[in-house]
């Protein structure tokens, strides 16, 4: 989890992210979870800023061969 996700809007003032969308991404995260636990697999949850997180999570796992991330787009698109 990104703090930075739940901070104010520039423009506008409005939080990110309220509670009813963090309410929905914490049950969503926790069912995720306990869908993979149950395929003998597991969830690696963290909260920070991505870029320090992953880092932090290379540096402490010597194995890792590669790493795929994605982008949420910020832009605003005007029609």
């Amino acid at each position: 989890f990104d703090p930075r996700q739940y901070l104010r809007t520039h423009c506008y003032g409005f939080p990110k992210t309220g509670p009813h969308r963090l309410r929905f991404l914490l049950e969503s995260v926790k069912d995720l979870r306990e869908t993979l636990k149950k395929k003998g697999s597991t969830l690696v949850v963290r909260k920070g800023k991505p870029e320090d997180v992953i880092h932090d999570l290379i540096t402490q796992l010597s194995s890792v061969s590669a790493v795929v991330f994605h982008e949420e787009v910020r832009e605003i698109l005007e029609w």
